[in-house]
């Protein structure tokens, strides 16, 4: 080979691999773009900037170190930094404040064991399918994966829990990361979005210069490419930092249903005369008003059944919201409309579908909205896109029509005779305490209209969905397809700062209650007073319901009938112990919980109960 060739392979080889080396550096953009190491300024800034110009009002969080600059500069945008007794508490409250503003609900928590603690808040809000914004601090950059403090591989942990995850490296990242995870966040089928800020991404220019400068004068060819490489490293984690961007929110992409597909299923609708429509929480995500929502399924006139955040969609009292019987419904039914309803365990994978009815399945998620179809039923109609927006359409589409009466009204009348068995089971007596069912009873009676109810627990709160009624649309709150407990102090904080005039109620487990009872720290200092509801009977009920007569053993789910009125009492609450003895008074404690509350006062129901068999049968696993 000619010998100038192979000298022209070698220098075009060094060249690219100097351009690289460049590039990887930053030398080519410091060229360009000015480091401006008398600036006072600090990334925090930035993330606080798009944060206000995407509408934020609320960051949660558990103070620390890494994230400080994100908690000061959001407060001084006027940010509202709302900091819980737990991180995943900060996720949870995010999380309420997603479903119930229509935006992204933020939190912000310190690296490490700090981000640890939000696993199972983040996964819960992946599967309810809440746009989610985690802010996560992080080691410096170039002391990751050396032993720094809380330096853990935190972006292999939340893959496979976030729809994006970005670890920033330059100050200059910041707004253009910041603005993508929150477009994405909402985008498709909504869900959380992580991103990781070194500490050093975050902190001023002379702040960070002191931990990376050489404290003296370098020695030998190696420490000054040593020193070289650090003073380089940190002109390009701050070059064009404080250059102008645009923050403005980019746009967000949902899918929608097509004209044919919509066309298709009003000439099914049409021709149905035992139609059913089984609504699920996607039904309630923007861009349609749930009230929109609301009106649509009453023009249609077809009978609902309501899970997770679609309760209450129809109100309290509605001819079309049949909440029994849900089995033998679907059994005679000829079509099923699936509006962001999942066939999974909460439809027995899809079993309790009618294989001779049409079915229409309508879900942003393509893998949630064929879920199981190929083992034990099959969509007539599969539609990848938004529900509330289909439901909608459709109605404009059969203006005029309404399904035949006497289908929802036979339904209902079902519902009456089994409401009345249950009132009938509320008016027994239990063997000790007060009958669960009746306390129940009397707190739905007495809700204010504006009511928010948070669902946080097993046996007690699965009672609670069958009897107490949600007054309107997003006004019930529970963890969603995870099941997770412990979601009660966080959904009601945001449930609260989100509608600070509405009354919040959490019903809490006795179990489920010490997950998060010392949040009644953080309604105290913010203001924020709500009321717990707690059953209990000094046991985790839903697993000894089944553990004892199936393993013959009540082991690790017996509890104590503990003085947790108490608790709230020290954190600077209110609460009530009420027993068999207060029964003829448990109207006016309710009430006067009422009173306190909206003076100002977060309050605890300690109520003790005994046990039923109304839930007997009903599955844990």
């Amino acid at each position: 080979m000619d010998i100038s060739v192979v000298l022209g392979c070698s220098l075009g080889a060094a060249l690219g691999a100097g351009i690289l080396a460049s590039y990887k550096l930053g030398l080519l953009y410091q060229l360009f773009h000015k480091t401006e190491r008398q600036s006072p300024r600090h990334g925090g800034e930035s993330v606080a900037e798009v944060l206000r110009a995407h509408g934020i009002k609320f960051v949660f969080t558990l103070v620390g170190g890494h994230i400080s600059p994100i908690l000061v500069a959001c407060e001084k945008l006027g940010i509202r930094i709302v900091d819980t007794r737990h991180e995943a508490t900060a996720v949870f409250a995010a999380d309420a404040v997603a479903r119930l503003s229509g935006t992204v609900g933020v939190a912000a928590v310190t690296a490490g064991p700090g981000l640890t603690n939000t696993v199972t808040a983040v996964k819960n809000a992946q599967m309810a399918e809440s746009p989610l914004l985690l802010i996560g601090g992080a080691a410096a950059t170039l002391l990751q994966g050396r032993g720094a403090l809380q330096d853990i591989d935190q972006m292999s942990l939340f893959k496979p829990l976030c729809k994006f995850c970005a670890s920033v490296r330059t100050v200059r990242e910041i707004v253009p990361t910041v603005r993508k995870a929150l477009a994405v966040a909402q985008s498709g089928t909504p869900g959380p979005v992580f991103i990781e800020f070194p500490i050093d991404t975050l902190y001023p220019y002379h702040v960070v210069e002191k931990e990376f400068a050489p404290k003296n004068t370098p020695k030998g060819l190696m420490g000054k490419i040593i020193a070289w490489y650090l003073r380089n490293h940190l002109s390009n984690l701050f070059a064009g930092a404080w250059e102008t961007r645009d923050l403005s929110p980019l746009p967000v992409h949902i899918p929608h249903a097509t004209e044919d597909e919509v066309q298709r299923c009003v000439e099914l609708v049409s021709r149905a005369k035992k139609p059913v429509i089984l609504l699920g929480s996607q039904a309630t995500l923007p861009p349609t008003p749930a009230d929109d929502v609301r009106k649509a399924l009453e023009s249609l006139g077809i009978p609902c059944f309501l899970g997770g955040m679609s309760r209450g969609m129809l109100g309290k009292n509605s001819p079309l919201h049949i909440r029994q019987n849900r089995r033998d419904a679907l059994k005679d039914a000829d079509l099923v409309l699936l509006a962001g309803t999942v066939c999974d365990f909460r439809l027995s994978y899809g079993r309790v579908l009618n294989r001779r009815s049409k079915i229409i399945a309508v879900n942003r998620d393509r893998s949630q909205l064929l879920k199981n179809s190929d083992m034990f039923w099959k969509p007539t109609v599969a539609i990848q896109g938004d529900a509330g927006s289909f439901l909608v359409r459709l109605s404009k589409a059969l203006k005029g029509h309404r399904c035949p009466e006497e289908w929802p009204r036979s339904l209902k009348e079902g519902d009456a005779v089994k409401e009345k068995a249950n009132r009938s089971k509320a008016d027994e007596k239990t063997e000790r305490h007060l009958n669960p069912l009746s306390v129940l009873h009397r707190v739905d009676e007495l809700l204010a209209e504006d009511s928010i109810i948070v669902a946080d627990g097993g046996d007690f709160v699965g009672s609670a969905a069958y009897i107490m009624r949600p007054r309107g649309p997003l006004r019930w709150l529970d963890p969603g397809a995870f099941g997770t407990l412990g979601v009660g102090g966080g959904f009601a904080l945001g449930a609260k700062l989100c509608r600070p005039e509405s009354e919040v109620w959490i019903v809490y487990g006795d179990g489920s209650l010490g997950y998060s009872v010392a949040e009644f720290d953080t309604f105290t200092r913010h203001k924020t007073p709500v009321i717990a509801l707690v059953g209990n009977d000094a046991c985790w009920s839903q697993i000894s319901r089944e553990q004892v007569p199936m393993l013959g053993s009540n082991v690790a789910c017996g509890l104590a009938f503990t003085d947790y009125h108490i608790v709230a009492d020290g954190y600077g609450g209110k609460g009530y112990l009420t027993g068999r003895e207060d029964e003829s008074q448990l109207d006016d404690i309710i009430k006067k919980a009422q009173k306190e509350c909206r003076e100002g006062k977060a309050v605890l129901l300690n109520v003790l109960i005994g046990k039923t068999n109304f839930r007997e049968g009903s599955i844990s696993v």
